[in-house]
């Protein structure tokens, strides 16, 4: 098998690493966009001594453009269906985390910041669906719009 093959192979193998990395893309977008902490585009757009500008514009296309790419993957990925099914699975995970006492969602700041793991999860599902429908079944999607 030639070094160029061998290559274009590995990198369309899908690991749990690239799923991490997917994982870690969505956080960062999602964590940028709002966070509990105070230091997220929110909270710079919305402080009492902000001048909005050109700069405050540009990030926010970013962050939207990032949006948009994910919520668009994730969506043709599972359809309305399977959001709602990964929704629940998460929600579940949520609920079996605190009913074994690993997770306390008793303070607000704690439930924010599950939800915002939570739709970062489930944009890295969507990111990663048709790798891991792949691996499970066999079958490759394509998209025939």
């Amino acid at each position: 098998m030639a070094e160029a093959e061998k290559t274009s192979r590995r990198s369309a193998e899908f690991t749990a690493l690239s799923f991490v990395w997917r994982l870690l893309f969505s956080l960062v977008l999602v964590l940028a966009t709002y966070n509990p902490t105070g230091f997220s585009y929110f909270d710079w757009v919305t402080a009492d001594d902000t001048d909005l500008g050109a700069l405050h514009f540009f990030v926010g296309i970013i962050l939207v453009v990032g949006w948009v790419i994910l919520w668009v993957a994730t969506w043709r990925a599972l359809e309305t269906l399977g959001v709602i099914l990964a929704a629940v699975v998460i929600a579940a995970l949520v609920w079996l985390l605190v009913d074994l006492g690993l997770l306390d969602t008793g303070s607000s700041v704690t439930l924010r910041w599950v939800i915002l793991i939570g739709l970062s999860l489930l944009l890295s599902i969507g990111l990663s669906w048709s790798h891991i429908w792949r691996r499970l079944t066999g079958q490759l999607e394509v998209d025939e719009d």
